[in-house]
């Protein structure tokens, strides 16, 4: 009786010491967390500076449009920008914490009562605009 409980007590210490998958799953995700991330919410304009890959060459490339989402949470988290270019809608989906994004610039601050502006797909011109946060 003694000899089980000694070894229960032996692999309890061992469990404490090992980390789970979840654990370093976390640890490796929390070293990419970028130390600032800027505050913008859904139907604000920005303008994300996007670093893209050209062969050798690598460049910043400017995206502005009105912010459709953000979704998921902690190093997961993305957000879906949508502009119109030359008549055609144009949506581009980024994680926030992405290497890729060098920087998200907040234009103007829209004001919406929803969460997620999938209506805006829909709608052309002037209707396509969102009401401007006067603060």
């Amino acid at each position: 009786m003694v000899l089980c409980y000694a070894r229960r007590i032996k692999n309890i210490h061992l469990m404490k010491e090992e980390l789970t998958v979840n654990e370093i799953i976390r640890n490796i995700e929390a070293a990419q967390l970028k130390a600032e991330v800027p505050v913008f919410h859904v139907g604000d304009t920005v303008r994300v500076h996007a670093k893209i890959k050209e062969g050798t060459r690598e460049r910043i490339q400017v995206f502005e449009g009105t912010v459709l989402k953000r979704q998921g949470g902690s190093t997961r988290e993305t957000f879906t920008v949508r502009k119109n270019s030359n008549g055609i809608g144009v949506e581009k989906t980024w994680p926030l914490h992405s290497p890729n994004v060098e920087k998200i610039e907040v234009v103007r601050y829209g004001k919406v009562r929803r969460a997620k502006l999938n209506y805006l797909r829909d709608r052309v011109g002037k209707a396509a605009k969102v009401k401007e946060l006067v603060k």
